[in-house]
């Protein structure tokens, strides 16, 4: 059985059937007119669905936006769906129960409906409400939303005190409170939640390799054997970053956190390493912004103690580094790769585009594996 949380124990050996599917046939709109009318009628009868529109960005679900009118005025809202394969392994029954449980906590597009065992729709889906914002500024053009993002002046001054708070309040998240029955609960031990952390990851590289990188074989056996102390696990979103919170770009205002997906409980120094990634930042003659929105590392991490009151520890912060490049690696050199060759999924030229940024993760890895120097204090 695999070290990590029931529901994904499951889940990963349940991947294993959809292997020799064949390729998987992005949805059409019409597809997706016919697939509403047909959950509407059933679930708000009378109701009628229009505008239909695939949203772009994302590389693990299929994502549309519709309206539905009917009762009172036209409500805007947004499908995500499964292909068979994607950038990662994640459940709409999760996605939904957590955007339910922190709505009010943090402002979240409301969960509207499920399909978490495909029932109606081909793959499992869920149906949410569309939230106006932008994930990024006019201006920037064409881009992987998130890679490299500038915001600039004076959206990074707006956006930096509500950043800090949102990820001071969902480390703050009283989630043993919570109505989660999908999630684990890993308290048996204070390396418990890290373990199924890389129990996960580790067999998820296993089923999908694509390529025996000794670096990566070498990281995961340090990761396993370094595991540090979480005795107070928090709820850890997995995907904190610019490109995953929506904005109005005149006020500045954050409208929504984003991209629930990979959210588990754990260790919250996991958040920080993912944002502090240079792929997520930008550097402007020579000068490194993290998440485009802090002076560097060291105003990160001294600004998140103040707004968390969390004490962030270099050791494992530097575990996490080296997770955060393990698991980088993993997304788009093993799961991405994969879902293109096998035709399992509607971006494979994202995602074959994304595999570029696997010899990046590798040369960090070397680095951080052969050098493993700690300083104390925030910022080391």
């Amino acid at each position: 059985m695999i070290d990590t949380e029931p529901l994904l124990a499951t889940m990963l050996e349940g991947r294993r059937e959809r292997r020799p599917l064949p390729p998987y046939a992005p949805m059409t709109n019409d597809a997706i007119q016919a697939l509403l009318d047909g959950w509407f009628a059933t679930h708000v009868p009378g109701a009628r669905v229009g505008g239909i529109a695939r949203l772009g960005g994302g590389a693990s679900k299929e994502q549309f936006r519709f309206t539905v009118e009917g009762a009172g005025a036209p409500q805007h809202m947004v499908l995500r769906m499964d292909p068979l394969e994607g950038i990662t392994e994640t459940s709409r029954r999760r996605e939904h129960e957590l955007l339910r449980a922190v709505a009010g906590v943090v402002p979240v597009p409301d969960a509207l409906y499920l399909d978490a065992d495909a029932s109606h729709f081909p793959q499992p889906a869920i149906i949410m409400a569309l939230v106006p914002g932008t994930p990024k500024p006019s201006g920037v053009g064409l881009s992987v939303t998130g890679l490299g993002t500038v915001l600039g002046d004076p959206l990074r001054g707006l956006i930096r005190p509500q950043y800090l708070d949102l990820l001071a309040r969902i480390h703050g998240f009283d989630w043993r409170s919570a109505d989660l029955p999908s999630f684990g609960r890993p308290l048996d031990d204070a390396k418990q939640p890290t373990r199924w952390l890389i129990g996960f990851w580790k067999e998820l590289l296993e089923q999908d390799v694509v390529a025996r990188e000794p670096v990566i074989r070498l990281a995961t056996q340090w990761l396993e054997a370094s595991i540090p102390d979480c005795p107070d696990p928090v709820l850890v979103h997995g995907d904190f970053r610019t490109g995953n919170y929506l904005f109005d770009e005149t006020s500045g205002q954050v409208t929504a956190v984003l991209d629930w997906e990979m959210a588990y409980i754990g260790d919250f120094h996991a958040d920080l390493c993912w944002l502090l990634q240079p792929v997520f930042g930008t550097r402007i003659d020579g000068h490194f912004r993290v998440s485009d929105i802090f002076d560097g590392e060291a105003d990160f991490l001294a600004a998140y103690e103040a707004a968390s009151g969390n004490r962030v520890n270099a050791s494992t912060l530097h575990y996490f580094r080296i997770f955060n490049n393990w698991k980088s690696y993993i997304l788009v050199s093993v799961l991405g790769m994969r879902a293109a060759r096998s035709r399992h999924n509607h971006q494979d030229v994202l995602l074959t585009f994304l595999a570029a940024t696997g010899p990046m993760f590798v040369a960090e890895l070397a680095r951080l594996l052969a050098a493993p120097v700690v300083v104390e204090g925030a910022g080391a």
